[in-house]
């Protein structure tokens, strides 16, 4: 049931339910940290490896302490300038805060979403909630409401409307190692950004066999149709002749007999234009009757650092 109702979602949340959950970057399926209930389900919902820790989502940058402890100072400097915002911090935990959320880690995953549905919720419920993307795992991320019931219909009570997502690809997930922050997953906050604010990082945003943090495992955000990434779409075309594609662009018309639908992510060249199409295009192409997928490589700048590694993943076999 997809549902603009917040006192309701509240309800369900208190009561060890779950709901889809709209933010800035993409819809997560929520539920209370503190309730083993709410996680299991969570985590049997979308099929996620146990070992994957979640995300808690505060309704505010002043509840950190509440969650988190030892608290560097470049930690907070990047709260400050990212909160709300997509940008999550894996820190050292509070000793109450569930191994179910962590995975059995000493880390917590933390962020404050910048989305008013989402806020507005938070302030209703007097805890944290953890979301992860309301996908089944390793599918392309719900960038609507409409995404989420699709993929889940009456497996969980209600879909929390709030219209599509902003960013339209997942935070940024930065941890730290001595008194260095590390890039752990790329997303919708770009390296040049973080780097203003905190100086050099180094990224380091895959770990399959014990993931510090979300999205670090090398296939994901896949459709069911194969996609392959390329460099030369023309090639690539030519190469695949005879085949149903479908062609995902950054911002040029391509006219091929073999394309059955053309998606375009930004016609202005616009990187943060073409991050918040991605997934919405990568759903339509996966909903086409077509044999592959071409994904064109974006700039690899900015957010087409982040874009890039979303379809390199989606690429992966």
């Amino acid at each position: 049931m997809i549902s603009k109702d917040i006192n309701q979602a509240a309800q369900i949340l208190t009561s060890g339910g779950i709901i889809g959950f709209p933010t800035e970057t993409v819809y997560g399926l929520a539920g209370d940290i503190y309730s083993e209930k709410a996680i299991a389900d969570i985590y049997r919902i979308k099929q996620r490896p146990r070992f994957n820790p979640l995300i808690v989502h505060l309704k505010s940058g002043a509840d950190l302490d509440t969650v988190a402890t030892d608290i560097l100072q470049k930690a907070r400097e990047l709260a400050a300038a990212f909160w709300p915002g997509p940008l999550t911090m894996v820190l050292k935990k509070q000793a109450h805060i569930p191994d179910w959320i962590s995975s059995g880690k000493s880390t917590v995953a933390v962020r404050v979403p910048n989305h008013p549905v989402a806020l507005s919720l938070l302030q209703q419920i007097d805890f944290p909630l953890a979301a992860p993307s309301a996908n089944p795992f390793g599918s392309i991320s719900p960038t609507t409401a409409a995404h989420v019931e699709d993929y889940f219909g009456d497996q969980i009570p209600m879909v929390l409307d709030g219209g599509a997502c902003q960013k339209g690809i997942e935070s940024t997930i930065i941890g730290f190692e001595g008194n260095e922050p590390i890039v752990y997953r790329l997303g919708s906050v770009s390296i040049e950004e973080i780097e203003a604010v905190c100086g050099p990082i180094e990224v380091r945003n895959h770990n399959e066999a014990a993931p510090e943090a979300p999205g670090m495992l090398a296939k994901h955000y896949s459709p069911s149709t194969k996609l392959i990434l390329s460099d030369d779409l023309k090639l690539s075309l030519e190469t695949h002749y005879g085949k149903r594609i479908g062609v995902l662009s950054f911002t040029d018309v391509f006219d091929a007999p073999s394309i059955v639908k053309l998606e375009i992510l930004s016609a202005k060249a616009d990187l943060a234009e073409a991050a918040s199409h991605l997934y919405a295009a990568m759903h339509r192409l996966d909903h086409a009757e077509i044999d592959l997928i071409i994904a064109e490589k974006l700039p690899d700048t900015g957010l087409g650092k982040s874009i890039n590694d979303r379809l390199k993943r989606a690429a992966t076999q």
